[in-house]
């Protein structure tokens, strides 16, 4: 059975990253690098969150995004999600955007993705909120996704 990853919007837009500093390069390559080579080996999901923040953006590359993502099927985003949503925010899991990273994971964790590939290490992929987010996943009955940037997942297909 391949792994089930749920994509944020970090990645369509590193994949297109403009920027010329080394570390936004790296990333831009390996996000390019696991979305050609690895992907393929996976079921990855998407959300309408995640193509509105897109939608909403501004930068290089937009439209190539969200074409990177047309394809991709949409979790549904019910009134369950929004009830984890708010248990994130009201513990102090996530930042208070319930259109931001708490959706993400809530998302991910409802829909018992494996994996989150993101490029949000402050928020989501941060070991220093790993135990946190176990906690209060398993407080609320739900699985608890591996939250991995692209370089974490290069050359993991099974």
């Amino acid at each position: 059975m391949k792994p089930s990853i749920y994509i944020e919007t970090s990645i369509p837009s590193f994949y297109y990253e403009v920027r010329t500093e080394s570390d936004m390069v790296a990333r831009r390559d390996w996000t390019r690098e696991w979305w050609g080579e690895h992907l393929a080996a996976c079921d990855g999901y998407t959300s309408e969150a995640v193509l509105e923040e897109l939608e909403g953006g501004s930068f290089p590359g937009k439209d190539d995004a969200l074409k990177l993502m047309d394809g991709l099927p949409l979790l549904e985003i019910s009134e369950p999600i929004a009830d984890i949503v708010e248990a994130y925010i009201s513990h102090q899991v996530m930042p208070t955007d319930p259109a931001g990273d708490a959706l993400h994971l809530a998302l991910a964790s409802f829909h018992k993705c494996d994996f989150l590939v993101t490029w949000n290490c402050r928020h989501l992929a941060n070991a220093n909120k790993f135990g946190h987010i176990r906690r209060v996943n398993t407080l609320l009955g739900l699985f608890v996704p591996a939250i991995v940037t692209p370089l974490e997942l290069l050359g993991e297909t099974s």
